[in-house]
């Protein structure tokens, strides 16, 4: 029997990347996936989104694990298109277990520059709480809610980061960090129903986010168009091991513990996979 057979996934950013490590991961261990992803690119990120494809792949391969999946486009950000993908999840596969609120963007160099901290906060943080507030209605006691922030979250600054020059990027520590605290704050307010809140913090990992211009860009400030090669040995500077970033299933690994029984009294805590990048961070700023 798997780690978590016979719980339903509630599952955002679940096209590619680390939602769909997570959906599958999940699913390889029992679980069906209720799969949501906006698939539409954004204005202000400057590089491209999942696509409507991508989500259609996740679903092909949970279910060529043997699970059922309910997949829908919505758009985070949106609260009564996110309810209503859930209750479409819900009603095919019967409940809800678990919540991984995995969905979000990098608005590193976006433009207009306020813009794009707006689409990432709401991405990030909104969307997270939408996430969140659309279950809970639906979460019976003992679920788990795991929510993805970052080991930036945890940082009070990173040494690429120029004061008001790069609102999107800030807007990416600011939102994972206040989603951090609103997971906290959920734990405390749902420990009586043995309902646990848990958040995830991993550092650079691979993904299409990672890799992308934009954040060439904010690990190589001093070229003007820096390339993957570039940009990966800065990409060390985040860990303490000697690595430019971790697996998405590294994280997934994480995400698979919080959701299982084994976790059942794991609630209100930052959990990092973050290869020591925390305490380098600690202990470069004592």
């Amino acid at each position: 029997m798997g780690r978590v057979q016979g719980k339903v996934a509630f599952i955002t950013g679940a096209a590619r990347g680390q939602g769909r490590s997570h959906a599958l991961k999940l699913a390889s261990e029992g679980a069906d996936i209720i799969a949501v992803d906006i698939c539409r690119d954004f204005e202000t990120v400057n590089y491209p989104m999942a696509t409507p494809d991508d989500l259609k792949e996740t679903a092909a391969e949970i279910e060529k694990l043997d699970r059922r999946v309910v997949a829908v486009q919505a758009d985070v950000r949106d609260r009564s298109a996110l309810s209503q993908a859930l209750e479409q999840g819900i009603s095919q596969l019967g409940k809800v277990d678990v919540v991984v609120a995995q969905a979000g963007v990098a608005g590193m160099k976006g433009q207009p520059k306020m813009q794009a901290w707006t689409d990432s906060v709401d991405t990030i943080l909104l969307g997270t709480i939408n996430a969140v507030q659309a279950a809970l209605p639906h979460l019976p006691d003992g679920s788990s809610i795991i929510a993805t922030a970052s080991v930036a979250a945890l940082m009070n600054s990173l040494p690429y980061m120029e004061l008001g020059g790069d609102p999107g990027g800030s807007a990416y520590m600011y939102a994972k960090r206040a989603l951090s605290e609103y997971i906290h704050e959920l734990a405390r307010n749902l420990a009586p129903r043995s309902i646990r809140a848990n958040v995830v913090h991993p550092t650079n990992c691979n993904t299409d986010m990672l890799h992308s211009e934009p954040m060439y860009q904010s690990f190589r400030p001093d070229l003007e168009h820096p390339t993957r090669e570039d940009a990966t040995p800065a990409f060390h500077v985040q860990q303490g091991f000697p690595i430019p970033w971790i697996e998405s299933e590294d994280i997934s690994n994480m995400v698979l513990f919080l959701a299982s029984d084994e976790s059942r009294y794991v609630t209100g805590m930052q959990m990092r996979v973050d290869a020591g990048g925390y305490l380098k961070w600690h202990d470069y700023h004592k």
